[in-house]
């Protein structure tokens, strides 16, 4: 049993309504669980495949889901890069491994299901690019028709392929995301159709699974966890899975919930460093990271409820920083990831460079999306392949051997 929760002032309703914020006081809604009703151990769930709909009686949906596997992705020890930064406990959770190659499929599976549960006809988001990709598959297998806006020119090359081929009716916007994310709002509520950006509660119940497969994976609870942050979606959903889990006596403490976003765009970590109570919208974001160019967090209220509670931080890196980390990410340990993925282990290494971690933390990095995701981005990184005539000669020549 479930019911919508105001964040803020607690007024409750129905889990049937479509709402995405609290008609009382226009603040965010949450999706509240009788966790008194919940007849499962947590060594029950070992039985089942490792996947988002291992942990089906924390989540909303009660017809059969709308799935295309996602979820069990690897974590990985970084062993090299966490030698050299003095982190011998480093992993990387790789959220790209998912079925369109980002964690928004775990949002999408929850997000699309609830759609088909609600008895709604069409689907909608906003995006910087995952989360169409991820909606317009998961809409083509459900068999409903889906609209994505996009802001013009601002979105990778492989995401905007992917929700063309899975047939989403895709429009480009003459604005940033924030304005994008203003009208699909609009379009949505005026127009019956069901929005799936993070905004919807429902969404980010399937993204709060992350959570549970790291400490499923690792068998403790992190002392920290990191997240890339646009929308702030990720890190208020893992936050709140983490907290029913401890309400429920299956975990007795919560990691530091750290959230690493661009230093051009960087709302939530200004909020942090200045005790604010509110973010302040930055106004004409900028960063490579293309996935985290997001001025205003419609998350943002989650977001800092998170890392303040549970002790955590939050830090900003260049472009140059995210790039650097991306290649070391791929050369140094073999993981190929998009740059917001990136973000977060860079954020890492410069929060050790600050002195601001123990060196002997457990800590897990969320890496979001796969190195296929902006393959442009990749590209103007590195050198071109070489050209050489078609003899043994050459080959040896230019491998100089």
């Amino acid at each position: 049993m479930h019911c919508l929760a105001c964040i803020h002032c607690r007024q409750t309703y129905s889990p049937d309504t479509i709402l995405y914020t609290c008609p009382a006081c226009g603040h965010l809604l949450a999706v509240d669980y009788d966790l008194d009703a919940v007849h499962i151990s947590r060594s029950d769930l070992f039985s089942r495949p490792l996947s988002v709909w291992r942990y089906r009686e924390l989540l909303p949906v009660t017809v059969p889901p709308v799935t295309l596997s996602e979820g069990g992705t690897p974590l990985y020890h970084l062993k090299r890069i966490g030698e050299s930064i003095g982190l011998p406990h480093l992993y990387a959770k790789h959220e790209g491994m998912n079925p369109t190659g980002s964690f928004k499929d775990r949002g999408m599976t929850v997000g699309v299901s609830m759609a088909i549960q609600l008895d709604m006809k069409m689907v909608a988001c906003a995006s910087t690019g995952n989360t169409s990709a991820s909606l317009a598959a998961y809409a083509a297998a459900a068999g409903i028709p889906a609209v994505v806006l996009l802001p013009a020119g601002k979105v990778a090359l492989g995401k905007v392929a992917q929700a063309l081929m899975h047939g989403a009716r895709v429009l480009s916007v003459a604005g940033n995301f924030d304005r994008t994310l203003e009208m699909v709002q609009e379009l949505c509520i005026s127009h019956g159709i069901y929005l799936l950006n993070s905004v919807n509660p429902y969404r980010l119940e399937g993204q709060k699974t992350i959570g549970y497969e790291v400490i499923d994976q690792l068998g403790v609870v992190p002392d920290r966890l990191v997240l890339p942050v646009g929308n702030a979606g990720n890190i208020s959903a893992v936050f709140k899975g983490l907290s029913e889990w401890r309400d429920l006596g299956w975990i007795d403490s919560l990691p530091m919930m750290t959230g690493i976003q661009a230093e051009g765009s960087a709302p939530i970590v200004r909020a942090i460093h200045e005790n604010l109570t509110e973010v302040i919208p930055e106004a004409h974001p900028e960063t490579v990271a293309t996935a985290i160019r997001i001025g205003a967090p419609v998350n943002a209220e989650k977001a800092l409820i998170a890392i303040r509670k549970t002790g955590g931080c939050a830090a900003s890196v260049s472009d140059d920083q995210i790039l650097s980390m991306q290649r070391d990410l791929a050369r140094v340990e073999g993981i190929g990831v998009e740059p917001a993925s990136a973000a977060s282990v860079a954020g890492i290494r410069q929060l050790v460079e600050m002195g601001a971690i123990d060196s002997d933390e457990r800590i897990v990095c969320v890496v979001t999306g796969h190195l296929l995701k902006d393959p442009q981005t990749v590209i103007s990184q590195c050198n071109p392949p070489e050209e050489i005539d078609a003899t043994l000669p050459a080959l040896l020549s230019a491998l100089r051997l």
